[in-house]
């Protein structure tokens, strides 16, 4: 069977990585959490104590970029690739609200954005593959097949990640998670490099009342339409 490369971008808490995993593991795809890439850029800048105060120290991260090796290895119990820095499995360590509330003032770097989108382009040379993130489908891909947009209110987005959140960080309000979504849209739609934006083509998805596989039978139906479009 022919396949496409499947560029999901959208707001963050949308499921977009989850909807993501669903898809490349139906579909035998590779799946790429390049959101989780950013997050291990910023992980590495707060073990390093590049963000002191509230304050990212953009000049110590960008120099200290050839010391960051991200990679992905898939969990066989899991069911997904987990994220390594450096040979470090944290992919529990970057689901925190600490390291969300920095990811987007480290996504605004273009030096961290021109390395993570060099591998990005990289892993999806051959096609079959699923990636996920702010600027997929109008950067790292700009000619994939497929691009979705996916969104939802903000009220429902911080109450998933609230609830999800609330797995590993007890002590939690929802107001302040309210805060952080908010935030972070305002920083990925405003940044001056790669903006959070709809691409060209892209298809629109509200998920706000869909659950889980309500949207992956809707994608797919997208996928065999879109393989067909552009393999007859």
């Amino acid at each position: 069977m022919n396949k496409i490369v499947i560029a999901i971008d959208g707001f963050s808490s949308t499921g977009k990585s989850t909807i993501a995993k669903r898809l490349a593991k139906q579909l035998n795809y590779i799946y790429v959490d390049t959101g989780a890439m950013y997050r291990a850029v910023t992980y590495f800048a707060l073990k390093n104590d590049f963000i002191k105060n509230k304050k990212l120290d953009s000049e110590a991260l960008i120099s200290s970029l050839q010391d960051i090796n991200i990679s992905f290895k898939f969990n066989d119990e899991l069911g997904f690739a987990e994220v390594y820095l450096n040979g470090e499995n944290i992919e529990s360590e970057i689901r925190t609200l600490e390291v969300s509330s920095y990811v987007s003032p480290v996504a605004t770097l273009s030096q961290v954005r021109r390395k993570l989108v060099e591998q990005q382009q990289l892993m999806g040379k051959g096609k079959g593959i699923v990636m996920d993130g702010r600027d997929i489908g109008t950067v790292v891909f700009p000619d994939a097949e497929l691009k979705i947009f996916m969104t939802a209110s903000v009220e429902t987005r911080a109450k998933r990640r609230f609830k999800e959140l609330l797995e590993c960080e007890h002590n939690l309000s929802y107001d302040k998670v309210l805060e952080n979504v908010i935030t972070r849209d305002r920083i990925d739609s405003t940044r001056e490099d790669s903006p959070l934006v709809i691409a060209d083509n892209a298809i629109e998805i509200d998920n706000s009342d869909l659950n889980i596989e309500e949207q992956v039978e809707t994608i797919l139906k997208l996928v065999n339409k879109s393989i067909k479009k552009d393999f007859t």
